[in-house]
């Protein structure tokens, strides 16, 4: 078969979530499967982090932003000229004006359930019609796919739910974080910290600061361990691009005056975030909805303890190997803290089984599921 693969999230900075996704997809791919034929849809910004050398893949040059009318308009076209036998589009966003065959991997439904103008920085009117756009180009993801690849059995009974299909026409193929997708800790990791402002004990969230990660409950964590007076010296430390989430979440932080307790990073390179997960306390990941849920079990294969919220797939993902809590309820978020300075055994504990968790997750498991996928729905009718 010559299969095509939207890759446009492939490389760079936005290797991460669904840019990992799709990555580690197409190396697993390359590596693994001599048989079929791809075509792979690149960013011309993406070409310099292609190291492929298979000669069963072909690169083409597609430079359409994601989520913008070129993608809409030329995307189907420079598809057509491929030849390809069917798509896979490893996003929701596939063109409207495509009409050939095609399976889609849908993530998660944020966009359908968190439709709210605090995770834009678009003006009301203009995220109003961005939404109904983006929810109008999943429902044809969705409606008009030979088959769906989902990442957890939650995202699979969501999508069903919601859009009334029949589950059969959803398969689960799980993400991983496998030892390929991390760094050891660096040998010189105090000064690492140092140069991050960290001098203390302290908790972790590694990831984007969107309005459904809930990260202002944790600034609410932190006003509250300060007005216990509380180890002064604890410390909240929140790793990811400044960008006007995060620029926003440093303003609240500053008028609730806990500035000095929780320490904004921006960007890590991969070779100091080792460091930090590795000497924090604990990875602390209080996401209202996430579809696969792959930072805090990335956390666990650093030997990071992890506390997430017991919201959609993450106990799913995480089984026993976390301290679960309500991302509403402060107290018991600061009790889960607590739990884990106050009783070493237990903390290990949750290394241990982290470990063990992580390690039933595999990327190369993931492809060989793709592949059957393709092998299945490719080129039938669509359903």
């Amino acid at each position: 078969m010559r299969i095509g693969i939207d890759a446009r999230f492939f490389g760079g900075e936005q290797s991460k979530g669904l840019g990992r996704y799709t990555q580690k997809l197409i190396e697993y791919l390359a590596e693994h499967d001599q048989e079929n034929e791809y075509v792979i849809f690149l960013q011309p910004e993406s070409l310099p982090q292609w190291h492929i050398k298979n000669t069963n893949f072909t690169v083409v040059e597609a430079p359409y932003h994601w989520y913008s009318i070129a993608e809409q308009i030329f995307m189907p076209w420079k598809i057509f000229r491929a030849k390809v036998d069917f798509m896979h589009f490893p996003h929701f966003n596939v063109p409207l004006l495509y009409r050939a065959p095609f399976i889609a991997t849908i993530h998660d439904l944020i966009i359908i359930h968190f439709p709210t103008e605090r995770a834009t920085t678009l003006g009301p009117l203009l995220y109003k019609f961005k939404h109904w756009a983006g929810s109008r180009v999943m429902q044809h993801a969705v409606k008009r796919s030979q088959h769906i690849i989902t990442v957890s059995e939650f995202s699979k009974r969501d999508i069903s739910e919601y859009y009334k299909i029949d589950p059969s026409k959803i398969t689960v193929t799980y993400e991983a974080a496998e030892h390929t997708t991390r760094s050891k800790p660096n040998d010189n990791s105090i000064a690492i910290l140092k140069k991050y402002g960290i001098k203390s004990l302290y908790v972790l969230y590694v990831g984007n600061a969107y309005p459904h990660k809930n990260l202002e409950v944790l600034l609410q964590v932190m006003k509250q361990l300060q007005d216990r007076e509380t180890d002064p010296s604890f410390r909240l430390v929140l790793v990811g691009k400044e960008d006007y989430f995060y620029s926003r979440l440093k303003q609240e932080a500053w008028a609730m005056n806990i500035d000095d307790r929780v320490i904004f990073t921006d960007f890590v390179p991969d070779e100091e975030l080792a460091s930090l997960y590795s000497e924090a306390l604990a990875y602390i990941f209080p996401s209202r909805y996430e579809g696969f849920g792959l930072p805090p079990l990335e956390a666990m294969h650093y030997g990071t303890p992890v506390l997430a919220a017991n919201t959609s797939c993450l106990p799913e993902i995480l089984g026993d190997a976390a301290i679960y809590f309500d991302p509403n309820d402060i107290s018991g978020i600061i009790k889960s803290i607590q739990q884990v300075i106050d009783e070493p055994a237990t903390r290990q504990n949750l290394i241990e089984r982290g470990l063990i968790q992580a390690d039933r997750y595999s990327w190369k498991r993931m492809m060989k599921q793709t592949i059957a996928v393709y092998q299945t729905y490719g080129k039938t009718p669509k359903q």
